[in-house]
C-alpha cells in the first residue's frame, strides 16, 4: 500500500510540470520563475503567488545604486472553461536611490509598482488533451524516459491584458498614466523525465514611450516528488529600458495545494548590474468538479486510490475464500463417495 502511494504521488508531482490536462492534482504555479505556462490552473480553482524579494542595482557609468525590498503577486482564477483563466498580477517596489556623482551621496527613497495588470490567457491548441495517449507507462522506465518526437510540438496560449500606470510612477518613462494594453503568446512542451520547456513572446505597454518587446525562456526539471529546479533567461528591449537577465532557483511541493520556491536574478552588465533574490509561496483553494464523473463521492484522489486498492484486496480475499470452499467440497464429496464404496 505505501510503495503504491508514493508511486502515485511521484505521478501527481509529474504531471505539475508536465500536464497533460488543465486541472492537475497539485498546485499548478508559475513561480519562482517570471515566464506564464500556457495552462490554466483548472476551472473553479482560485490560486494566490506572492514573493518578496531583495533588491540591489549599481550603475557603474551612472554611478547611482538603488537597494531595497520588491514583492511579486499574482491572483489566478480558472472559469467558465478549462482553458481560460483570469488574473491580476503586479510588481510593488520600495527602494532608496541613491546619486553617488557629488562629495555628499543624495538618497531618495521611491515607491510604486512596476508593473500591475489585469489579464485573461486562453489555450489555443493543447497537443497533450488526449489523455489516454499520454499516460505515464507503469511497467517501462525506459518509456517514460526516452525521448518522443511528438513532445516538440507545444501547447499553445494567447494573454490579452491591460496595465495601469500613475503620472508620478518613478520606474517608467516620463507621461506613462491610465491603461496600456498588453499581450503575449505562450508556448509549453513537456518532455518525458520530467523537463519542461516554457517561452514567453511579449508586448507590453503599447502605444506608449515604454512599450516593451521581451522575451522569457524558461526550462524546469522535476527530479523527485518534491522538489523542482529551474533556469531562465529574460530579455527586454525599449527605448527606455533593456536588459538580459538570467534567474536560477527551485521549489518544494509542502502539500498538493501549497508551494514554497526561492530564485537569485542577475545580469553581465553594469548599466546598472542587477542582484535581486526572491522566496516565495503558492497556494490554491481547489473548488474544483471532474465534470466527467456521475458522482461525486467526496474522497480526494488518494483516498480514492486507497478505496479501490482496498477493492481489489476484497475480491482477491473473496477468490481465494471462493476456491478454497470449492476444494474443501471436492474433498468432501470424494469422501462420502468413499464410504459409499466400502459400504
Amino acid at each position: 500500500m505505501k510503495i503504491s502511494k508514493f508511486v502515485f504521488l511521484v505521478l501527481l508531482f509529474f504531471c505539475n510540470y508536465s500536464l497533460f490536462a488543465q486541472y492537475t492534482e497539485v498546485i499548478n504555479s508559475n513561480r519562482p520563475g517570471m515566464s506564464r505556462s500556457a495552462f490554466s490552473v483548472g476551472t473553479n480553482v482560485l490560486q494566490f503567488e506572492v514573493g518578496p524579494t531583495l533588491i540591489k542595482e549599481e550603475h557603474t557609468p551612472l554611478n547611482f545604486e538603488v537597494s531595497g525590498f520588491g514583492v511579486d503577486f499574482a491572483a489566478r482564477y480558472g472559469l467558465f472553461f478549462e482553458q481560460l483563466e483570469l488574473n491580476i498580477e503586479g510588481n510593488y517596489q520600495n527602494d532608496t536611490f541613491t546619486d553617488n556623482r557629488s562629495a555628499i551621496a543624495d538618497a531618495t527613497k521611491r515607491s510604486n509598482f512596476r508593473f500591475l495588470t489585469v489579464g485573461a490567457k486562453y489555450l489555443v491548441y493543447d497537443p497533450y488533451k488526449d489523455a489516454e495517449s499520454n499516460k505515464p507507462n507503469l511497467y517501462s522506465w525506459k518509456a517514460n524516459h526516452s525521448f518522443q518526437w511528438k513532445s516538440l510540438i507545444p501547447a499553445v496560449a494567447v494573454y490579452v491584458g491591460a496595465n495601469y500606470d500613475t503620472e508620478t510612477n518613478p520606474y517608467t518613462a516620463p507621461g506613462i498614466e491610465g491603461f496600456s494594453p498588453k499581450v503575449m503568446i505562450a508556448t509549453q512542451n513537456n518532455f518525458n523525465g520530467g523537463w519542461v520547456f516554457v517561452m514567453n513572446l511579449i508586448k507590453d505597454r503599447i502605444g506608449t514611450d515604454q512599450s516593451d518587446f521581451s522575451y522569457i525562456l524558461t526550462l524546469t526539471h522535476s527530479f523527485s516528488p518534491q522538489w523542482v529546479v529551474f533556469g531562465e533567461t529574460q530579455g527586454i528591449k525599449s527605448d527606455f529600458y533593456a536588459d538580459n537577465l538570467l534567474r536560477f532557483g527551485g521549489a518544494y511541493l509542502w502539500n498538493k495545494n501549497f508551494q514554497l520556491d526561492t530564485a537569485a536574478t542577475f545580469n553581465t552588465k553594469d548599466t546598472p548590474s542587477v542582484f535581486n533574490l526572491t522566496f516565495g509561496a503558492s497556494y490554491r483553494f481547489d473548488f474544483h468538479k471532474d465534470p466527467n464523473k456521475d458522482i461525486d463521492n467526496g474522497n480526494s484522489a488518494e483516498e480514492e486510490l486507497e478505496r479501490k486498492l482496498r477493492s481489489k484486496g476484497t475480491k482477491k480475499k473473496k477468490k481465494r475464500k471462493k476456491n478454497g470452499d470449492t476444494v474443501e467440497t471436492k474433498e468432501k464429496k470424494r469422501k462420502r463417495k468413499d464410504e459409499d464404496f466400502d459400504k
